[in-house]
């Protein structure tokens, strides 16, 4: 294997061996605690613009199985393993993960100490990063230009830029055997949302994320569904103000709404919340969450840098679920419209699915003609 380098912002350098395609890539650099689910994590739209390290030592050791995609590409800008496995076993993969890098134009790096990269990341806070392989890697490593590009890189337009390259599902909204319609507003969605939904019997239309809210409520749905996404949710302010006109036409008839992860930060940013970024977010499949009614803890996927300020919330908001690691809001519902969302990831693909009944409450308040509770 060649000789690869990563190089973060305040100049440490990590050295390793060179995975996927060779080249040079910069990102936002952060971790994924996740034991399983790299699939999904390279697959997630919501991991546009970073380069993602995996805390788990053994990774690629079930090959690629294309059915277990989140969409149709990888988004990550680059991946860092510590052990990248060369002979995966699995009775439904097709190809070896460093294939799939390759395939995917996904600069890659193994061999470092991601504990120690991780350590960094958790005190210092996310930070740009380079990863640099093939003949020029020794250059560019020396250059005295590379740090100032890796600390100019920001991520910009991300939801646009995710959905620009997606290929959505047809729509199937005019299926008169299912029994609810459901519009999923896509911001990066993962495909698991809407197999939940379909999975319990709807119809999802899936629109853009530059649709309106009257194209919208055209479709006459019976629900409405915010999706997860990539990058800084007050960067989308045309969204945010289409997402508060349909708040709007939901406190005159009724409309339920549910918002997951970026859908969950944009539904709160139209209702008059504020959003901040968190040092080092919350990546993996292991984070608990307490439900505030009862108390109960569940164990939860999440893929997210920024979170909803849950202190001083107006007198229609109220916090249903908050992280039990460092007291963030990972759940609102609001009381003068049908409305309630998540910052994790019900539908948990990979991860656990303890949280897998909000689909059913979401259906439920539909059911129930806009009455809920967030149990």
């Amino acid at each position: 294997m060649k000789k690869a380098f990563l190089i973060l912002a305040d100049g440490s350098i990590f050295e390793g061996c060179s995975i996927g395609l060779e080249g040079c890539t910069i990102g936002e650099t952060v971790f994924t605690t996740g034991m399983t689910g790299y699939l999904e994590t390279l697959t997630d739209p919501s991991y546009y613009g970073q380069i993602v390290t995996q805390t788990f030592p053994l990774i690629g050791n079930y090959g690629v199985i294309a059915e277990d995609f989140e969409s149709s590409k990888s988004w990550v800008r680059g991946y860092i393993v510590r052990e990248l496995c060369d002979e995966p076993s699995n009775f439904r993969s097709t190809e070896r993960l460093d294939n799939f890098l390759k395939k995917h134009g996904v600069v890659g790096l193994c061999g470092i100490d991601t504990r120690a990269l991780t350590k960094k990341l958790r005190e210092s806070g996310v930070m740009n990063g380079m990863i640099a392989s093939g003949l020029d890697a020794e250059k560019i490593k020396s250059s005295p230009e590379t740090l100032k590009k890796i600390k100019e890189y920001k991520i910009e337009n991300a939801v646009k830029s995710v959905q620009d390259k997606m290929q959505p599902k047809e729509n199937n909204v005019n299926d008169e055997d299912k029994k609810l319609r459901i519009v999923l507003w896509n911001f990066g969605a993962k495909k698991n949302i809407q197999r939940e939904l379909e999975k319990r019997g709807c119809s999802v239309t899936i629109v853009p994320c530059n649709a309106s809210a009257q194209q919208i409520i055209s479709l006459k749905p019976d629900g409405v569904m915010l999706s997860n996404g990539p990058g800084d949710p007050a960067e989308n302010k045309d969204i945010i103000s289409e997402i508060k006109k349909l708040c709007e036409f939901s406190m005159q008839k009724s409309l339920p709404i549910f918002g997951i992860c970026l859908g969950h930060q944009m539904l709160a940013l139209a209702r008059g919340l504020n959003t901040v970024k968190l040092k080092y977010g919350h990546r993996g499949g292991n984070h608990p969450v307490k439900n505030i009614q009862s108390e109960r803890v569940y164990i939860t996927s999440q893929n997210h840098g920024y979170a909803v300020e849950a202190e001083n919330l107006p007198p229609y908001a109220k916090l249903t679920f908050q992280n039990v690691n460092d007291g963030t809001c990972e759940g609102l519902c609001y009381t003068d419209i049908p409305a309630f969302s998540v910052q994790f990831h019900p539908e948990a693909c990979g991860g656990p699915h303890d949280t897998n009944f909000l689909f059913d409450t979401f259906l439920q308040m539909i059911l129930n003609g806009g009455n809920h509770a967030v149990k």
